[in-house]
């Protein structure tokens, strides 16, 4: 299985700290974001594409170095324009059926990633309790993925979209079209995916997503021991 992670962010909301480091490489524990979420991935995974656009060479230099997976490649995207955007530049390179896709810069349980892989189209989801900060999952009765909503107006514990998903190749294959806010979503990949048939609902045993320096400083005293490898 070939997977994607998306790592060229700029990540602004934790300056200054990524005016010198990229995101994906700031340390949790002593280990690089990106090195847990690359230890996290299952055997399955035998080849593995990283895109970068942000300080790109410092990203480039970790996987050159990193032991985790034999096949590890930089795939620059050289203008951001999404995540959508992101998984396109790399269509030249992927070769299994199914693609499994994560952001890079939060951490994910090993276990859960494993069952994400397992097939089918799927996405990884964690209750939260501020639905009006995430993308929300809405479900059928099945466990099956009805919809995703961004940000809405709605109270009580909500399953949020963590940003990673196994999705058909064959969809990632597809045009997208420009979202309201000028960037090509990944969402709608998943959206293409609903249309064409059940895609599970995973429910993540573990997720620390790091979007600021709180979430950031809470990570240095997690238990990380689902982020195996």
């Amino acid at each position: 299985m070939d997977a994607v992670i998306l790592a060229a962010g700029l990540g602004t909301r934790l300056r200054p700290h990524t005016l010198t480091t990229p995101k994906p490489l700031l340390p949790v524990q002593g280990r690089p974001i990106l090195d847990l979420i690359i230890g996290a991935l299952p055997p399955s995974v035998d080849r593995l594409f990283v895109v970068t656009h942000y300080l790109r060479e410092q990203v480039g230099d970790y996987l050159a170095a990193q032991r985790h997976i034999a096949s590890a490649s930089e795939v620059i995207q050289e203008i951001p324009r999404g995540t959508g955007h992101a998984i396109q530049c790399c269509l030249n390179h992927l070769r299994s059926e199914q693609v499994l896709v994560l952001n890079g810069d939060d951490l994910f349980g090993a276990n859960d990633i494993a069952r994400l892989a397992e097939g089918g189209s799927a996405i990884l989801c964690h209750p939260v309790g501020t639905p009006e900060k995430f993308g929300i999952v809405f479900t059928n009765a099945d466990s099956t993925v009805e919809k995703l909503v961004e940000k809405p107006s709605i109270n009580g514990t909500h399953l949020a979209n963590t940003g990673a998903y196994l999705l058909p190749l064959e969809v990632l294959r597809q045009p997208l079209v420009l979202s309201p806010r000028g960037e090509y979503e990944i969402t709608d990949f998943v959206n293409m995916a609903i249309a064409r048939g059940p895609v599970r609902a995973v429910r993540a045993q573990f997720w620390h997503p790091i979007g600021t320096q709180e979430a950031w400083d809470a990570a240095q005293l997690l238990d990380l021991a689902a982020c195996k490898g």
